[in-house]
């Protein structure tokens, strides 16, 4: 799946000047994903263009166009706070998925931006919620809340990441797990009481 790139710039613009309702919005945003789907798979040889989540996978590149699914299934706000990201971790979570990796222009979630340094290397999904970075939609958490599925922000720009991740199941960028690890109580031992 893609975001829509510079083809939901174009609907950014428009809702700006024309204050469009937020389903029209939405829907408009979501068919722009689908236009840059489109695009992605004249460009990637092999590539597969799919509209529901039983095809994806089967064969070469899948690129899932997502306004069929959404049309029957949209359970996100209609609001600029879900992108591609939230959409992503929705269909993750539908397709079962154990782990949502979201490839991004820069390497990672950061404290603070544009200054940046290093990525946070790990968040809690109530840590993102909290910090609120810049680099992955408002409402995110939520989406991921929903789902549980481990989630990694890494950078685009850099091939290798992706093929690190899927081979290791680490990279550079940020990994954002449903909670905090829980930590086992230490037993309690009995002392013996001299007499």
């Amino acid at each position: 799946m893609t975001g829509g790139a510079q083809f939901a710039d174009v609907v950014r613009a428009h809702d700006s000047r024309f204050a469009l309702r937020p389903r029209t919005a939405h829907w408009m945003a979501i068919l722009a994903m689908d236009q840059f789907g489109w695009a992605l798979s004249d460009l990637i040889p092999g590539a597969v263009r799919c509209t529901d989540l039983g095809s994806v996978g089967d064969r070469g590149v899948s690129i899932l166009l997502p306004a069929a699914l959404l049309a029957e299934h949209d359970p996100l706000p209609e609001s600029w706070s879900v992108t591609s990201d939230s959409i992503a971790a929705w269909v993750a979570g539908a397709a079962g998925a154990e782990r949502l990796v979201l490839v991004k222009a820069v390497a990672g979630l950061y404290r603070t931006w544009p200054d940046h340094g290093d990525p946070i290397p790990r968040l809690t999904v109530d840590e993102l919620a909290a910090l609120a970075p810049a680099g992955v939609d408002a409402y995110l958490p939520v989406a991921l809340r929903a789902t549980g599925v481990e989630t990694w922000v890494i950078g685009g720009r850099d091939p290798a990441r992706l093929a690190e991740l899927l081979d290791e199941g680490r990279t550079a960028g940020t990994q954002v797990i449903a909670s905090a690890p829980r930590v086992s109580p230490r037993p309690e031992r009995h002392r013996r009481r001299r007499s």
